[in-house]
C-alpha cells in the first residue's frame, strides 16, 4: 500500500511537469522574399484582412543614408507583392512596426533619423496610418525629439510602447545612461507617459507583450554594462516592475505568446561574434524561460548583419520574417515553423 501511494504521489508530480516540457521546432521552410534595395533590413510582419504583410526598411546601408520603408503582400506567403514604399525628404525613416488598430486600420510606426554622413544629428519617432496597407498618410512626428517609440504593441484597445532616449549615438558600453521610458496611447498620436522604467545598461530597444491577466513583458536590448538583455514583468497599473538579466545579449529582438502560454523569442544571437565585426552574427528562435534565461529552439539560415524577426503565430505555426547577410548583400527572409509541445 505504501508503495502504491508513493508512485500515486510521484505520478501526480510528474504528470504536471510532464504537460509543460519544453517546446521543440521544426524549420520547414525558409524562402527568401526580397532582396531589391541595396540594403534590405528590419523586418515586421502581421496577418490581417486575409493576407500577410510585411514591412522593412531600404537604403544603402545599415546606418546612414535617407531610408525608405517597403511594405509587401502576400496571400499565400509565397508569392509577394510590393505595393508601398513610403519615405520622408531628408530623413532616414527605420525599424517600421506594423499593428491593427481596434478600429481595423493598419498603423505604422518607426523611427525618422538625420544624418550627416554616417553621424546621427537627430531623431524622433514617426506614425502612418492606412486603410488598405497601400495608401497611407505622410508621416507624423510623435513623442519628442530624441525618443524612438521602438515597437507598439495593442492591449484591450490601448497602445503601449517604450521610447528610448540616448545621450549619444555611440553605442560603446560605457558613456552616459540611456533613458527608457513606457507609454500608452488610444489613437496612435497623442501619447501619455506611463512609467519611466528604472533600468540601467543603457536600455533601447524594447518589445512588449501582455498575459490573460494583464500582466505586462518587457524584453529591452541594452549596450552598456554586460550588454545582456533585461527582462521585465509588471501587473496593471504597470509601476512596480521585477527584472531579470537574460543569458543572451538581445538585438533586435522580438516575441510572441503561444496559446499554451510558452512566450518564444526571436533575436540576434552574438554567441559566434567576432570583435569589432558583424561576422558570427545569428538570428535565432528560442523560448523564455520563467528565469530570463533564453533556451535555443533553432537557428534560422543567417549570417552577418541579421535579426530583427516579425513573428506571428497562425493555424498552428509560427511565421518569422527576418533579414539577413548570408547570401551576400541584406535580404528578406520568411521562416514557418513547426512547434511541437512535447
Amino acid at each position: 500500500m505504501k508503495r502504491l501511494t508513493l508512485f500515486a504521489v510521484t505520478l501526480a508530480i510528474l504528470l504536471p511537469l510532464a504537460s509543460h516540457a519544453a517546446p521543440t521546432a521544426e524549420v520547414l521552410e525558409v524562402r527568401k522574399i526580397w532582396s531589391e534595395g541595396a540594403h534590405n533590413a528590419f523586418t515586421d510582419l502581421i496577418r490581417w484582412d486575409g493576407r500577410w504583410w510585411c514591412t522593412f526598411r531600404e537604403s544603402e546601408a545599415h546606418v546612414g543614408g535617407d531610408g525608405a520603408i517597403r511594405i509587401l503582400v502576400s496571400a499565400d506567403g509565397a508569392k509577394w507583392k510590393s505595393v508601398a514604399r513610403l519615405t520622408e525628404k531628408g530623413i532616414d525613416l527605420r525599424d517600421p512596426k506594423l499593428t491593427v488598430m481596434p478600429s481595423g486600420k493598419l498603423m505604422l510606426n518607426c523611427g525618422g533619423s538625420v544624418y550627416e554622413g554616417r553621424t546621427l544629428r537627430g531623431k524622433q519617432s514617426r506614425v502612418m496610418f492606412s486603410d488598405d496597407g497601400r495608401t497611407w498618410t505622410a508621416p507624423q512626428r510623435v513623442l519628442t525629439e530624441g525618443e524612438w517609440l521602438w515597437r507598439v504593441t495593442w492591449h484591450d484597445g490601448v497602445a503601449y510602447g517604450a521610447a528610448y532616449s540616448a545621450k549619444t549615438a555611440s553605442s560603446a558600453p560605457s558613456g552616459p545612461e540611456w533613458s527608457l521610458s513606457i507609454y500608452r496611447s488610444t489613437d496612435g498620436v497623442s501619447w501619455e507617459l506611463l512609467k519611466k522604467m528604472e533600468v540601467t545598461g543603457r536600455p533601447n530597444e524594447t518589445t512588449l507583450g501582455f498575459e490573460p491577466n494583464g500582466e505586462m513583458l518587457a524584453l529591452v536590448r541594452c549596450e552598456g554594462d554586460d550588454r545582456m538583455g533585461r527582462i521585465g514583468r509588471a501587473l496593471p497599473p504597470y509601476q512596480k516592475w521585477a527584472w531579470q538579466t537574460s543569458n543572451y545579449r538581445f538585438g533586435g529582438q522580438n516575441a510572441v505568446r503561444l496559446p499554451s502560454g510558452e512566450w518564444l523569442v526571436g533575436t540576434r544571437d552574438y554567441t559566434l561574434a567576432k570583435p569589432g565585426s558583424t561576422a558570427g552574427w545569428r538570428t535565432i528562435l528560442a523560448r523564455l524561460e520563467n528565469d530570463g534565461r533564453l533556451a535555443t529552439l533553432a537557428t534560422f539560415p543567417s549570417e552577418g548583419d541579421t535579426s530583427y524577426p516579425g513573428m506571428v503565430w497562425h493555424d498552428s505555426v509560427l511565421w518569422v520574417s527576418y533579414y539577413s547577410s548570408h547570401e551576400g548583400k541584406s535580404a528578406i527572409y520568411l521562416a514557418r515553423v513547426k512547434i511541437v509541445e512535447r
